[in-house]
């Protein structure tokens, strides 16, 4: 690849947002009465990307977080943090690679974010997401297509 084509190619954001977000106490007050808080944290992340015009792209991570106290529900919160970011000069597998795990490792900070402002401002401890390697569970996410699609090629069941 010439040195020429190589300046072309540009990964940059564009602009980070909020797309949705809720928080729900459907036990509140009193979950708050709690004196021993250990609570059960159900965590589902995942993500999408999609295709806006021209060299611009939107991907959006999103959790949904149950927090569980006594078999009971302490309260859920939801986001989708989004981005706006133009990929330029890059292959097919280059832009899936930089929308899956790139994309998703700038926003999981702002989402982060979010979710403990949430939890606080509904009346809890903060919610502090660990942090996610995005780019093992890509990494993962196309190994498993792999072997599904080579499953399907072969017709053989695991």
């Amino acid at each position: 690849m010439s040195e020429e084509q190589e300046t072309r190619k540009q990964f940059a954001i564009q602009k980070l947002y909020v797309k949705d977000a809720s928080f729900e106490s459907p036990t509140s007050p009193e979950s708050f009465s709690f004196s021993n808080w250990k609570p059960k944290i159900d965590l589902n992340l995942t993500n999408n990307q999609r295709h806006v015009e021209g060299d611009l792209y939107e991907a959006v991570l999103c959790v949904t977080a149950t927090v569980t106290q006594q078999d009971s529900t302490a309260f859920l919160v939801e986001v989708h943090q989004a981005g706006l970011v133009t990929i330029t000069g890059f292959d097919d597998e280059e832009k899936k690679y930089l929308l899956g795990s790139q994309c998703m490792s700038v926003l999981f900070p702002y989402l982060r974010e979010v979710v403990s402002d949430l939890s606080t401002r509904g009346g809890f401890p903060p919610l502090i997401l660990s942090p996610v390697n995005f780019d093992a569970l890509y990494h993962q996410h196309m190994q498993q297509q792999q072997a599904e699609a080579e499953q399907e090629t072969t017709g053989v069941e695991h």
